[in-house]
């Protein structure tokens, strides 16, 4: 990065504070230059969640060469969720800068990381959640990449989609990602996905998880750590179906 990128990096990070800022660097005719782009994240002090729309229109503009964001309040150290991104986004490059309260109470850079893509794959146990990139089902295709070699289809998933009054994305898309639908009173067996409705107001399934035997579930709530719990009780009761994989 040059100096004239990496100050507008921090104009737009102290600009969005305590928000996690987001853009690209971009090439344009051999030239870099920063385009900031929309955290459009329902948590966006939290995480990011790039605006579409603005991502579109930097590729229009020229080459993307770099993601960047902010840790505000947070050290210049890439996350668990940060790692996955990087390693599905395409992009050659990440950056993150962290902004923190200085010693005279004002706001200002910290530090400045860079990464690339390394093969990261994040712990089945104890990831943290970040809808669409390290959630139920990103937790489900990495077991079947690692404990069964296979690699299921991702596809995306905005933000509440199961409240929008339509989608019922995880039965549209793990149908096409080689299971067949056993149902709800199906005998479960180890590497059996079992779809939940918790708080969907489209009363579809909003949550899945791997049944991996013995009365053991491994999932990953909304908000909470990837973990393994006892199946049954409100799990149980939660259920809608479980499907079973065909290849």
């Amino acid at each position: 990065m040059n100096e004239q990128t990496k100050n507008a990096i921090a104009e737009h990070a102290l600009a969005e504070y305590p928000r996690e800022c987001c853009g690209l660097i971009l090439l344009v005719h051999g030239v870099e230059f920063y385009a900031p782009c929309r955290n459009i994240a329902g948590t966006p002090s939290e995480h990011f969640v790039m605006s579409p729309e603005d991502y579109a229109a930097a590729e229009d503009r020229g080459t993307i060469v770099a993601v960047v964001h902010s840790h505000p309040g947070a050290a210049a150290r890439p996350s668990v969720a940060d790692r996955a991104m990087c390693e599905k986004s395409g992009v050659d490059k990440w950056v993150i800068v962290s902004l923190g309260v200085q010693a005279d109470g004002s706001i200002a850079v910290d530090d400045w990381c860079e990464f690339s893509p390394d093969g990261y794959v994040p712990p089945l146990l104890g990831r943290e959640f970040v809808h669409g990139s390290v959630d139920c089902y990103s937790l489900i295709r990495d077991w079947y990449r690692l404990e069964r070699g296979v690699d299921l289809p991702d596809f995306e998933r905005p933000d509440a989609w199961w409240d929008d009054g339509k989608s019922n994305l995880y039965l549209d898309n793990f149908a096409k990602a080689g299971f067949t639908n056993v149902g709800q009173e199906a005998e479960l067996l180890a590497g059996d996905v079992v779809l939940m409705q918790i708080r969907s107001r489209n009363g579809v399934p909003n949550h899945a998880g791997v049944y991996l035997g013995d009365n053991v579930l491994l999932h990953h709530m909304y908000g909470q750590l990837s973990r393994r719990t006892v199946w049954g009780g409100m799990w149980a009761h939660c259920l809608r179906t479980v499907l079973r994989y065909k290849g």
